[in-house]
């Protein structure tokens, strides 16, 4: 094969040095270069100072030590120029070799952290943990990584019941000691080490509590499939900007959730296909600012969901398609400033759904073709009633078959009440001493109340 200087300039892949070219190639070519550039600069500057010399009356001969003079000047800068590129390329070199051996460090401890993970004594997966999170800060280009492993140990089969077979010792502290170092690093999105950014996967993690107080969600975390059997589980004073916290087909089982005090501004929570069986999920004074809560498809059948004196403005809150049939979804003294709340295609046959005391202005309320066949949707407050001012309750299509719609005390200040095309064949609507001033009603089936 023909020798090529091009083909020996390509390194190998995975190799670090550089593959230079032969020293007996580039010597001789480095002396024919530095010998023809000093030729070079000495025809210049012979034909600048013969040309100074011509211009003098009279006219002068050439000096040949200004001529030598100028070129070894100027192969002396050309020199200096060329050392400090070589010395900048060594530098390079140098920065290298030192970045390999931190990455090399750091792989090192990284394989030290997992196996300490997965030992069989909690005080040596406890040290795992920490020593994680420490790597996670240090190894900025990996702490994505490092993150998925703790999460993934959430992940793992749990057995919180001591005297199951599968149970080991100190596990829960293990794992409320990842939720707990997962959190310090939620808070302040500003700091070198945050992680508010990144992705946290529990995807089918059981959790028995856990605190994730006010942290700064603004990455995607997924609780899709995660069972909640014990324990409390708080997100209080979280904020949700623009970020996404995924509850789909969790399993509310005995926990108690907390989202109180929590900010959602522009960001979703999503409960999609949620069963909520025993336990509580608490929003209890959040605030929604053009944030998203969404029960689409959610089964109720004995928890309750409470947004108690919960801000709605902008933000929508969809229980579309979900069936209520034990537990309680309490909107008590909630104020709905240009938002809305929907049920549309719901299913009532044993639930309560408490409006009491809330506000509504400029908000919409909708049951559109839901089904009343038990329960109660309450209206009436512990002092008085819902307040509704410019905005809209919307049964249209829907379905009374046996439950109870019940807007006593209800206070009407313009707005909407719609029946149209609902259909009653045993459940009941209730506005006494309700007060309207001004409010559209669609009937529908309904008798017309006095004074709507």
């Amino acid at each position: 094969m023909a020798f090529s200087p091009r083909r020996k300039r390509q390194a190998p892949r995975g190799r670090y040095t550089p593959n230079l070219w032969p020293v007996w190639l580039v010597a001789p070519a480095a002396l024919v270069l530095a010998l023809l550039l000093g030729w070079g600069i000495y025809q210049y500057a012979h034909d600048y100072f013969a040309q100074a010399a011509a211009d003098q009356k009279p006219a002068k001969p050439v000096n040949v030590n200004d001529v030598l003079k100028a070129t070894v000047t100027a192969l002396t800068l050309v020199g200096a120029v060329l050392a400090g590129l070589y010395a900048y390329r060594k530098q390079l070199l140098s920065e290298g070799d030192a970045h390999r051996a931190d990455a090399s460090q750091l792989a090192d401890r990284y394989t030290t952290a997992a196996e300490q993970l997965g030992h069989d004594q909690a005080a040596v997966r406890l040290a795992g943990v920490y020593a994680l999170a420490r790597l996670a800060d240090d190894w900025q280009e990996q702490r994505q990584v490092c993150i998925d492993v703790l999460c993934a140990y959430l992940r793992m089969p749990y057995q919180p019941d001591p005297t199951a077979a599968e149970h080991k010792a100190g596990e829960r502290e293990v794992r409320w000691t990842i939720i707990r170092v997962i959190r310090d690093h939620l808070r302040d999105p500003t700091a070198p080490t945050s992680w508010c950014t990144h992705s946290l996967d529990f995807t089918g993690a059981a959790f028995d509590g856990g605190d994730l107080s006010h942290c700064r969600f603004l990455g995607t975390v997924s609780f899709a499939g995660a069972t909640f059997s014990g324990g409390t589980v708080t997100f209080g004073h979280a904020q949700f900007s623009g970020g996404t916290v995924d509850f789909d087909g969790a399993l509310f089982s005995g926990s108690a959730v907390s989202f109180g005090d929590a900010t959602f501004s522009a960001g979703w929570v999503n409960f999609d296909h949620a069963t909520f069986s025993a336990g509580t999920v608490d929003f209890d004074h959040a605030r929604f600012s053009a944030g998203t809560v969404d029960f689409n498809g959610a089964q109720f059948s004995g928890s309750t969901v409470d947004f108690d004196h919960a801000t709605f403005s902008a933000g929508t809150v969809y229980f579309d398609h979900a069936t209520f049939s034990a537990g309680t979804v309490d909107f008590g003294d909630a104020i709905f400033s240009g938002s809305a709340v929907s049920f549309g295609d719901a299913t009532f046959s044993g639930s309560t759904i408490g409006f009491g005391d809330a506000t509504f202005s400029g908000s919409a309320v909708s049951f559109g073709d839901a089904t009343f066949s038990a329960g109660t949707v309450n209206f009436n407050g512990r002092t008085g009633g819902a307040w509704f001012r410019d905005g809209r309750v919307n049964f249209n299509r829907a379905t009374f078959s046996g439950g109870t719609v019940d807007f006593r005390k209800a206070t009407f200040d313009g707005g909407t009440v719609d029946f149209d095309r609902a259909t009653s064949s045993g459940g009941t609507v209730n506005f006494s001493d309700a007060v309207f001033h001004g409010t559209v009603f669609s009937w529908g089936p309904f008798p017309v109340r006095t004074g709507a």
